[in-house]
């Protein structure tokens, strides 16, 4: 079965603790995951090495959704997450692995995203645009440090 890498790279003028908060936060990681004209839903999130998680995007001008679901391997606070997932479309065949990997710089935070295993019926362009965008979103929601 073949399938497609990508490399993502990003600077965010934030903190290590909040981007890695967003991933495991329920509440952050619908708001800034699915890519635009997506509306995210987590239905399980258990944040801890061999915890499950599951999600669904729903397409906001067709109400077509799909999910996904997989398992934490690596968490290490302000440092690293990896984790797999598993789309419930039978035409999505295969495990994906994400790692991401967070380093504290001068100006923020370095962060590193490789995600394997993505179905070949997905153009890895498609991947890259969406990741992009959830980014820019992920940014936008870590950047400001909001003092009540």
């Amino acid at each position: 079965m073949s399938t497609h890498t990508v490399r993502l790279h990003r600077v965010i003028p934030s903190t290590a603790d909040r981007v890695y908060r967003a991933f495991l936060d329920p509440d952050a990681w619908a708001k800034w995951l699915p890519p635009h004209g997506y509306i995210g839903t987590v239905h399980l999130m258990e944040p801890r090495v061999g915890g499950r998680y599951r999600m669904s995007f729903t397409n906001l001008t067709t109400g077509h959704s799909h999910s996904f679901g997989g398992e934490y391997l690596e968490l290490i606070p302000g440092q690293t997450l990896r984790y797999t997932a598993v789309f419930d479309d039978p035409n999505l065949p295969g495990t994906m692995q994400t790692t991401v990997t967070l380093k504290t710089v001068s100006c923020g935070v370095d962060m590193n995203i490789v995600q394997e295993g993505i179905p070949a019926v997905i153009p890895p362009e498609g991947c890259y645009l969406g990741w992009q965008q959830s980014l820019q979103l992920l940014t936008l929601l870590v950047e400001p440090e909001i003092r009540e």
